[in-house]
């Protein structure tokens, strides 16, 4: 049971408590933006063609796949003298600096490749376990305001990490690099990008102290330790084998067709994930059902039906914005500047601007989030203010078909930042109190899946999609992400009012 229906309530936080708790999450936001924003540009940089693109970008979301279910197991599980997310916080963090200060550097592709598993796999260390800092910190009743904190100092960090190449270029700093290489303005601005990363999160880090176990088991209203082990699905033909099967039949669809290879890794994922139910379900017949695989795949079998629905929604949103952070700076600098010539300086020109809107959806998602969305939360619910939210990106992502002006992009980012704010808040604050509290960190984790899921098969299909049918044309991919964020908007009217609210 709850610590509040148990009677048992978490202090409430002001002003100052929250700002502490969520700071952090401005360093890490900064170092997310940079990788946004630039990484299309230093890849198109390094000499890749842009229907190449989706492919690189696979080490992002496989990295945040794979990192953090399990850094959400073992910080639900880590009590120290430093608290039990707080060790994450640091040691993503200084990993993430230090990937941040390399990549600028990279002497080639494959190097920029592997720094960005690196730089990913470090950002994620940090940000899964202040998902449920917030919600270890705060009552049920402060989720909402909690969340919409955090995705604040989002949107204040994205704005910094976005903006930074554009305002090095205002000050002077040169925009080009005489080799074809990565330019100053994007070097300078992955630099200021590590310190501030590491500088914000330490500020979460020695201004917070995390509740003690004692303290949070009788919040919580359960027993000190008390990490239950789920029930571990049966190995059975019927749970196990469609994985392996639709695994191998991606893989050998790829082969016949002459597919994008980038496909074997979907093949891949879903054979891998077959072999998981088959190696936890062995774990348990031996009795051995205490361990990091047959926790994670318990309590993924095991996911409460609001997750559930919540995860269809996130499936489609995340979706859209892949779409948006991979395509954005093609379609700018084509449409907009005239130019899909990476060496150009209208290119160039367009790659500063793409910094700008992004910059621009960020700013309004950290005002809407700060000032606007827990009211509107408050009197039309979570449910229907989500809803609504989606609704407004998918007129954002359509206005580009029909804007070449890139002034009046801005206005398009209105309605965008409008949904990031949301899907950054209100799917949080709902899964935060539908979920067991002692497992809040591997359900964070868990629910990751369906934010990197879609990005990995934006990131293997998409590209396939734009060669078969508008090689020359990105400006489409704009259309697609319209379509996919009114589906999720449709999804999220599947989750119960009374679990939402």
């Amino acid at each position: 049971m709850m610590a509040e229906s148990a009677g048992i309530a978490k202090p409430r936080q002001g002003f100052a408590g929250l700002w502490n708790i969520s700071f952090g999450f401005f360093g890490i936001q900064i170092g997310f933006a940079l990788q946004n924003a630039n990484m299309s540009r230093i890849f198109q940089s390094l000499g890749q063609s842009l229907d190449d693109l989706p492919a690189l970008w696979i080490a992002a979301p496989l990295t945040g796949l794979l990192v953090q279910p399990v850094i959400g197991h073992y910080s639900d599980r880590t009590w120290s003298r430093f608290g039990r997310r707080r060790p994450y916080f640091f040691a993503g963090a200084l990993l993430a600096a230090l990937g941040l200060f390399i990549m600028p550097n990279v002497p080639g592709l494959w190097f920029a490749v592997a720094t960005l598993w690196l730089l990913d796999a470090s950002l994620n260390i940090s940000m899964e376990p202040f998902r449920a800092f917030v919600a270890d910190m705060l009552g049920k009743d402060q989720h909402t305001q909690g969340y919409a904190f955090q995705t604040a100092f989002i949107g204040a960090g994205a704005v910094l990490g976005s903006a930074t190449p554009w305002l090095m270029d205002a000050i002077g700093v040169s925009n080009a690099h005489s080799g074809g290489g990565i330019p100053d303005t994007v070097r300078y601005s992955f630099y200021i990008g590590g310190a501030a990363l590491f500088c914000s999160v330490m500020w979460t880090i020695l201004t917070t102290r995390e509740y003690d176990p004692q303290t949070l088991a009788r919040y919580n209203g359960t027993e000190l330790f008390a990490h239950a082990v789920p029930p571990v699905p049966r190995a059975t033909l019927s749970g196990i084998g469609p994985w392996i099967a639709t695994g191998g039949l991606v893989t050998a669809a790829v082969r016949y067709f002459a597919l994008e290879k980038e496909l074997y890794l979907l093949g891949g994922l879903l054979v891998a994930f077959g072999l998981a139910r088959l190696g936890a379900a062995m774990l348990a017949a031996r009795g051995r059902a205490d361990n990091l695989l047959t926790h994670i795949v318990g309590d993924f079998a095991g996911m409460p039906e609001t997750m559930k629905r919540l995860a269809l929604v996130q499936f489609f949103s995340w979706s859209a914005l892949f779409i948006m952070w991979i395509y954005t700076t093609p379609v700018v600098a084509q449409y907009m500047f005239g130019s899909a010539d990476p060496a150009s300086d209208a290119f160039n020109r367009g790659g500063n601007w793409v910094g700008i809107l992004f910059a621009a959806y960020n700013a309004v998602a950290a005002l809407f989030a700060a000032f606007l969305l827990p009211a509107i939360a408050g009197r039309l619910g979570k449910r229907n203010t989500h809803i609504l939210c989606l609704l407004a990106g998918a007129t954002g992502f359509a206005a580009f078909l029909v804007i070449r002006d890139p002034q009046w992009l801005l206005l398009a980012e209105l309605g965008i930042g409008i949904a990031w704010a949301s899907i950054l808040a209100m799917p949080y604050a709902i899964l935060a109190a539908a979920v067991p509290q002692d497992k809040l960190g591997v359900y964070m984790g868990l629910f990751n899946i369906f934010v990197v899921v879609p990005q990995l098969l934006v990131a293997t299909v998409m590209g396939s999609i734009l060669k078969a049918f508008f090689p020359t044309e990105p400006i489409w991919t704009m259309a697609c992400a319209a379509l996919v964020l009114v589906t999720a908007a449709l999804a999220m009217l599947r989750v119960n009012d009374a679990a939402a609210d």
